[in-house]
């Protein structure tokens, strides 16, 4: 019984969570019920069954995240609403990133999280989370995440008010994206070589 009540209050966390971040509403709203194509849709286009591969799935080596976005789920197009999940191995992070279209809000489902953002007058916000905590991350603002723990995974659901949330990786940004590494180097008052080391290492492993 008490496992089941555990299992109740976390479905409550989590549908507060989508209800939090609704209010945030960051698309533009619709004037009909829903967006679908141009064909008639049954029960089948509002089911997302993207997510069932976490079920009874083995846990990825490397940080893995697993989208419903509007890219995803076509069924949210004017919904202001997507989420995703985050698998975290052993000793992984989420790089400092933005959603430059809505704020997060993040879940923490198994495991513990060291989580932090930047805000606009580069103040640090850090925490370190427990199993069945959230946390915001406002909208726009560079934000990361990171396993400490070297022996056990994490696993948080996040929730966006956006069908599209969008991310930007800055790591990726910066250094596989073609700047000039001159312009580079100078911003980060180093040398090209060092520049170029951080680009070889961000390039994908064949």
């Amino acid at each position: 019984m008490a496992s089941r009540t555990s299992s109740l209050k976390f479905f409550s966390l989590l549908i507060s969570s989508l209800a939090i971040v609704q209010m945030a509403m960051a698309d533009p709203d619709i004037l009909t019920d829903f967006i679908a194509p141009n064909k008639t849709v049954d029960g089948n286009f509002f089911t997302f069954t993207g997510m069932r591969v976490l079920v009874g799935g083995d846990e990825p080596k490397t940080f893995t995240v697993l989208k419903a976005t509007l890219a995803e789920f076509p069924a949210l197009n004017g919904q202001s609403v997507s989420y995703a999940v985050l698998e975290f191995p052993a000793g992984t992070t989420n790089p400092p990133h933005t959603h430059p279209r809505s704020a997060e809000l993040l879940f923490l489902i198994e495991g513990a999280l060291e989580v932090g953002f930047v805000d606009t007058k580069n103040n640090l916000f850090t925490q370190t989370l427990q199993t069945g905590d959230l946390f915001v991350f406002p909208k726009g603002l560079v934000h990361y995440q990171y396993n400490a723990d070297s022996q056990n995974p994490a696993l948080a659901i996040s929730a966006f008010g956006s069908a599209s949330a969008g991310t930007v990786s800055i790591p990726t940004t910066l250094f596989a994206t073609n700047i000039d590494d001159n312009v580079l180097a100078l911003s980060f008052k180093t040398d090209v070589a060092t520049i170029q080391k951080l680009t070889a290492g961000l390039a994908p492993k064949l």
